[in-house]
């Protein structure tokens, strides 16, 4: 693949640019975010419980009812509970950050683990029974986190798009100027080698795909608001992810794609055995692409937020400079893997719809 028209772009400065300041700004913030954690732990212990990386860690990287600001401030997040009485809605505010239970219409409601919702019976003890008859379709922190992205693509894109009908024919600028060569990239980098002459049909789903992933990326390299939503380290979004590009490219897929999974040229003898290989291939290839994104993107923040929990477990300042030297180090990395996995994800699926629209000759 040719990449030189991409990096031989004018407004490759305006991406190194913002890398150095997302690393200087993730630097400084995961250092303060992970100092009120720190705080709220030990204040919560009242200074007679060690400090709990794992602990700390797990409640940065997972899903949550509320925004987390600082200290003990964080924004109340809608909860949405669906049970077999009725509907409930009310804030997470009302639970008190997991401190309290919440009397609803029809039951009364815990915060368990800060992440999972519970019945509690007249004993005060969680009835695991009328807990399953309750569905949560509230709005976490992963999913406001996905909203908020998906308002900046559309704010981003459809100016881009009033820009290229106001300057038809004109050379872009601006905003329009920066992301010509990434969409460029996208097409006659991933969509045209990959898919062939039909790749104008997919271009949609790729672009959004790209995008989306990449914004969340970046969006979950920030430690504070409007960040610090580990959206794509959720295994339940690379699922769905992955579960979309399995749709589009068996519903696509030609007479040759299906006849090479259910008729493969081999001896008829060996049918029992190539059959069911080829369709467990049919199911492992959107697998590998979600256990690919969730595995890199959580792997990248347990490892910065371990290395700042070094300070607090050392006790020591002394261990700051060394700490935050490979923190600053690994956010660079970071920003480099958040645009590589939205590379990646986006360059595989064209392969494999580029597998299944082919025609043989």
């Amino acid at each position: 693949m040719d990449f030189r028209h991409f990096f031989d772009s004018k407004k490759i400065s305006f991406i190194a640019i913002f890398a150095v300041l997302a690393t200087f700004s993730v630097t400084n913030t995961a250092k303060a975010a992970m100092a009120d954690t720190a705080a709220s732990v030990s204040h919560e212990a009242h200074g007679e419980e060690e400090f709990e990386p794992t602990k700390v860690i797990m409640e940065h990287i997972s899903d949550a009812h509320d925004w987390h600001l600082w200290g003990h401030t964080s924004i109340p997040l809608p909860v949405i509970l669906y049970t077999d009485k009725g509907m409930e809605v009310f804030l997470s505010s009302e639970f008190h950050h997991g401190e309290q239970d919440y009397q609803g219409k029809h039951y009364t409601y815990r915060l368990v683990d800060k992440k999972k919702i519970r019945v509690v019976g007249a004993s005060g003890e969680v009835d695991e029974a009328a807990s399953q008859k309750v569905w949560d379709f509230s709005i976490t922190k992963n999913v406001a986190s996905m909203f908020l992205a998906v308002i900046i693509m559309l704010l981003i894109f459809t100016s881009v798009a009033r820009a290229y009908k106001k300057r038809e024919g004109k050379a872009p600028r601006g905003l329009q100027s920066f992301l010509e060569p990434i969409i460029l990239f996208v097409r006659d980098d991933i969509a045209r080698p990959n898919i062939g002459h039909t790749y104008a049909r997919f271009m949609p789903l790729l672009l959004t795909i790209f995008f989306f992933i990449w914004l969340n990326n970046l969006m979950g390299l920030i430690p504070i608001f409007p960040g610090a939503a580990n959206v794509t380290g959720n295994i339940a979004v690379t699922f769905v992810l992955a579960f979309i590009v399995l749709i589009v490219v068996n519903i696509n897929g030609n007479k040759y794609y299906w006849k090479h999974i259910l008729m493969p040229d081999v001896p008829w003898w060996l049918y029992p055995i190539m059959i069911p290989v080829e369709l467990v291939g049919v199911i492992s290839k959107p697998f590998a692409l979600m256990i690919r994104l969730f595995a890199n993107i959580t792997a990248g923040h347990i490892i910065i937020l371990s290395l700042i929990s070094l300070i607090f477990v050392f006790k020591s300042l002394a261990i700051a400079p060394v700490s935050l030297a490979f923190v600053l180090f690994m956010n660079v990395l970071e920003l480099l893997v958040a645009a590589l996995q939205a590379f990646i994800f986006t360059l595989l699926t064209a392969l494999f719809i580029g597998m299944a629209v082919e025609e043989h000759h």
